[in-house]
């Protein structure tokens, strides 16, 4: 795991299409912008534990965003 400090404004580039910017810092709580192409999967992690039951498919299937 990479462990990164950044302040507001600055980037994280992940190979050359996926760029993360931190937008906001407000306490302990970090508003963070990704840009990544269309086909690459981004979903919580709240998102990704749901029961399957749920009807919820996984968070990592093609185009769930």
């Amino acid at each position: 795991m990479l462990v990164l400090s950044r302040t507001r404004g600055e980037r994280v580039y992940i190979g050359s299409d996926i760029t993360i910017t931190v937008l906001q810092i407000r306490g302990n709580r970090v508003r963070l912008g990704i840009d990544a192409p269309p086909d690459v999967v981004i979903a919580r992690e709240e998102l990704c534990n749901k029961p399957v039951e749920q009807g919820q498919e996984p968070c990592y299937a093609a185009g769930n965003s």
